[in-house]
């Protein structure tokens, strides 16, 4: 595979690259950063929010370098390739004409911007998706068999990325339907598939629960035009930032002359139109659309070429958007120059006051896996993340986190139980979190609620029956445990939490034995909501809130 790279292609990205690796050293790590941190403390075939990949890139940059730079040194590098990528792609008689307005036009998008340095599950993907396109070209002209692992091998890579990078596959293919009889395409397919068994298997081993959170337990809100499809609109724009004309003037001026212009068309309108779609159900984030950000570079790239007037225009406003950005790199460092408080500032202050209070127990932040693995990394110290029926499942809820602090002294920080001693006001403003110490911390926020049925009819005198799950080595006293329920909105936001009476069906047990299942009966409590659309189950123990206990079950 050949690149041809001009020399002045060569220079710049070889100071993109110096940037990117002294703005990743002196740059504190953002909340998602930690979170993937975390991650990758234990390797493993998959994780709660994501697949693997953004753990795999921050464990071997691990092995490279420590800090910041360690977790970001990966990132560097593909996003230093994606761009090498492009180019392979790009196979315009006149391309090395315009290598200033190639390199402008990338690095003036926002967010292949600062995923040049921040480590982030779109970063692998844009790579493997500007991969999986190069491959793609080479196999359209010939479709052989060393292409077709290539093209299986960068489509593991996407998914091995991001979950919605299956939508990227599936538009590719529907520009070319006739792929679906091609047996060397369907080599593509095997590989892909065989080299993503290990997740599927992952998958299987932990319910689906990252599946069943994506689809069916995330909350949503009420839809609001503005906040909604309004919001769509601004994270198209935003994409882009100032060239936004002249990139969505490119795209609607290019025509489908080839195989490979047809799938890059199909590949952009698509991703608009499907999340344009979702935009009436749940607001678009702007990073759920950047993959289009890989065939408008390709699709504008040949429209400038054509057009001198609009390249030119394109230097110029490109710049602009450079020079907005530069200035918004420093700030990341240098807080004064921030307009506004980022992710990047104060945590460490808010962390060496935590650290102080805690005199070397271990932390558990009651619903925050934000905080908790920032501090852990800032610190040294170990933290976890103790989730409550109020808040969300994350990869605490499934890994060994809560099995790091059975039986020890822990300080116990939440925002909500603000009589239980000393208050930290977090650096951004965010809220105030008061810490107090719990001996000999226990707790079974494993145990699971099973209800028979997805869906049960609103009936306050009706008697139910659930099954507890109890999936430790030890048996747990059925009177350690309370129970409660939390009533949700059609949304899946949780509007009241009451406690439950649960009764075993046989008076006569009294433990829940390691790894069975006990029979409960009972009542849903009366609540003030007019009409509860759903709820969930949650149990507490010694005195904590209330657990992430069971799914969410319709009521009808």
């Amino acid at each position: 595979m050949r690149f041809n790279l001009p020399k002045l292609f060569l220079y710049l990205l070889g100071a993109v690259l110096i940037l990117n690796l002294l703005q990743a050293n002196f740059t504190n790590l953002i909340f998602d950063e930690a979170y993937y941190w975390y991650y990758a403390k234990t390797m493993d075939w998959g994780y709660f929010d994501h697949p693997p990949m953004v753990a795999w890139m921050i464990q071997i940059g691990s092995f490279f370098f420590d800090g910041e730079l360690g977790v970001r040194f990966v990132s560097i590098l593909l996003s230093i390739g994606t761009p090498l990528l492009l180019w392979a792609a790009i196979d315009h008689p006149k391309k090395n004409d315009y290598t200033l307005h190639f390199l402008v036009l990338v690095f003036s998008m926002p967010l292949l911007h600062a995923y040049g340095f921040f480590t982030l599950p779109d970063t692998p993907l844009l790579f493997f998706t500007a991969l999986f396109l190069l491959f793609y070209k080479k196999f359209l002209k010939d479709p052989n068999a060393l292409f077709a692992v290539g093209l299986g091998l960068a489509m593991a890579g996407l998914m091995y990325s991001k979950y919605n990078a299956a939508i990227i596959i599936l538009f590719v293919l529907f520009s070319n339907l006739k792929l679906v009889f091609n047996k060397t395409a369907w080599l593509a397919v095997g590989i892909a598939l065989l080299c993503y068994v290990p997740h599927f298997i992952w998958l299987y081993d932990n319910d689906f629960i990252s599946i069943q959170y994506h689809l069916t337990e995330r909350p949503n809100q009420a839809y609001d035009f503005l906040k909604f499809t309004g919001g769509f609109f601004v994270n198209l724009i935003a994409l882009f930032g100032f060239t936004f004309p002249i990139v969505y003037w490119s795209l609607y001026k290019t025509v489908s002359k080839d195989k490979f212009t047809k799938a890059l068309l199909y590949l952009t309108y698509g991703i608009i139109l499907f999340f344009f779609a979702s935009s009436f159900q749940r607001r678009v984030q702007t990073q759920w659309l950047i993959a289009i950000c890989i065939p408008m570079v390709l699709l504008t790239f040949d429209y400038l070429a054509a057009n001198k007037a609009t390249a030119k225009w394109l230097l110029r406003i490109g710049s602009l958007n450079i020079a907005i950005l530069f200035f918004a790199r420093i700030g990341l460092i240098y807080e004064p120059l921030f307009p506004v408080t980022y992710e990047t500032h104060g945590n460490k202050k808010w962390i060496k006051e935590i650290e102080n209070a805690a005199t070397g127990s271990p932390i558990v932040f009651e619903n925050s896996y934000r905080d908790a693995p920032m501090y852990e990394f800032y610190s040294g110290k170990p933290a976890i993340s103790f989730n409550n029926i109020r808040y969300r499942q994350n990869q605490y809820s499934i890994d060994g986190a809560e099995a790091s602090v059975q039986g020890k002294e822990v300080y116990y920080l939440s925002k909500y139980r603000k009589k239980a001693g000393r208050s930290f006001p977090m650096g951004d403003g965010r809220h105030t979190l008061y810490g107090s110490f719990i001996p000999n911390f226990e707790s079974f926020r494993k145990l699971k609620c099973l209800i028979p049925s997805e869906e049960i009819t609103f009936n306050t005198e009706k008697t139910q029956t659930m099954q507890v799950y109890n999936p430790y080595k030890e048996d747990i006293p059925i009177e350690k445990l309370r129970f409660g329920i939390a009533y949700m909105n059609d949304y899946k936001e949780v509007r009241d939490v009451l406690k439950m009476k649960a009764n075993p069906s046989d008076s006569e047990v009294l433990l829940l034995k390691s790894n069975d299942t006990v029979n409960f009966t009972f009542k849903l409590p009366q609540t003030d909501m007019k009409r509860p659309a759903y709820f969930k189950l949650g149990i507490s123990e010694n005195g904590l809130p209330l657990g992430l206990n069971g799914k969410n079950i319709k009521l009808k």
